[in-house]
């Protein structure tokens, strides 16, 4: 998968993910995308190396403050989304050879949330997650989702299957894959229409009393959705899109899942790789790259929302980390609540990101950086109305 990223010669370069590689000692010719090149570079008088890491020898769940809660299910503070790794959904699809020490690596970096769907390859991704963390199956969480209908190894995004006789099948075939006896938090990928969400909790609720599952979850749902589900079968977390460039889950969904005791876990937190800086106004992606059907990726929209990059990157500079680590801090510093679920599949960037667990910010500071937001629009953002529906 490539992208291509031409730019005038005499345009300067920005600070951004490539310096930590570099400071890294990481000899890297393409940015976070393979065959991708990134328009960013070093600021004068800036040393090359991030100051804000984690230390291998230190698991993220060895002191208290890096513990978080989803319901009652205790998860590192920032864990790894495996979507993208063997089904390529941003990124020249991976062989388990690569993966599995990237899986690994985290673990003994201390993530302890690893997040899988049986839709991602599809199943190839839970077949991946279940070979890695084999070894230290009781030390972890696995995650993974139910939702569609797939038929001789294809889905479809409008083809929504959450019968009851369904998730019983799914949760099988996911056991089977993640090689394990129970699957820690099961979400429902999305709502569908045509089952009532009591009708899947019941189910799920059956599952978690037959030790088949130990959390419920969901995704992308409604405030209604999350109200009418929690009746019926408690839910742990509930997961959606949430970054600095796509905010849906500000309009209710996070006062909902507070109300509640609902965890948050934030999937694409770094808004597909663009607040890592590694993007500008000339990128432009490979035709099986997923961003290239995401509106805040058009050209005229990369343009737009480089306003709040340049936010992001003042901040960064200011406590002297790099931009993928300040957003992923943002988050975290948001709601003790909130965890988000990085997607990588490379080790030095997931060390990049697990540095974001020691980012400080106050609550001084986060009413001082949202007001510096509060007059961008974001451009290709969903509307509210398309992403959690109520049903």
């Amino acid at each position: 998968m490539t992208r291509t990223n031409t730019r005038p010669p005499e345009v300067p370069l920005m600070r951004g993910r490539r310096d930590f590689l570099k400071g890294a000692a990481v000899a890297v010719a393409t940015g976070v995308v393979a065959g991708s090149m990134t328009a960013n570079a070093q600021q004068p008088g800036k040393p090359d190396a991030p100051r804000s890491d984690t230390n291998p020898k230190r698991p993220l769940l060895s002191a208290e403050n890096d513990v978080r809660k989803l319901g009652s299910l205790k998860v590192s503070s920032i864990g790894l989304g495996c979507m993208s790794m063997t089904s390529g959904t941003y990124n020249p699809p991976r062989s388990r050879k690569e993966m599995i020490p990237v899986i690994r690596g985290a673990v003994e970096r201390g993530v302890a949330l690893f997040d899988t769907a049986e839709i991602y390859g599809p199943f190839t991704d839970e077949e991946l997650v279940g070979e890695a963390l084999a070894p230290v199956r009781d030390e972890v969480v696995i995650a993974t989702k139910f939702g569609f209908q797939i038929e001789k190894g294809h889905w479809d995004y409008n083809r929504r299957n959450s019968k009851p006789e369904q998730i019983r099948r799914a949760v099988e075939g996911s056991l089977k894959r993640l090689k394990t006896d129970r699957i820690d938090l099961l979400y429902q990928h999305r709502v569908d229409p045509n089952v009532p969400i009591e009708d899947v909790a019941g189910a799920v609720k059956e599952l978690i009393k037959a030790g088949k599952v130990k959390h419920f979850g969901l995704s992308e749902a409604s405030a209604e959705t999350i109200r009418k589900a929690h009746a019926v079968q408690p839910v742990s977390a509930l997961q959606s899109e949430y970054s600095l460039i796509e905010r849906v889950p500000e309009n209710g969904i996070l006062d909902a899942c507070e109300k509640l005791g609902i965890g948050f876990v934030a999937y694409c937190p770094l808004g597909r790789a663009f607040l890592a800086d590694n993007f500008n106004e000339w990128s432009r992606f490979a035709e099986e790259d997923r961003r290239t059907s995401t509106a805040q990726f058009k050209p005229e929209a990369l343009v737009a929302n480089l306003r709040i990059l340049d936010v992001v990157r003042t901040w960064a500079n200011r406590k002297d980390v790099t931009p993928a680590q300040f957003a992923l801090a943002w988050l975290l510093a948001e709601k003790p609540w909130i965890v988000p679920i990085p997607g990588t599949t490379k080790l030095h960037h997931l060390k990049e990101n697990l540095g974001a667990a020691h980012v400080k910010i106050t609550a001084d500071e986060l009413k001082e950086f949202r007001k510096a937001l509060s007059g961008i629009t974001v451009q290709g953002a969903r509307a509210p109305e398309t992403v959690e529906r109520d049903r």
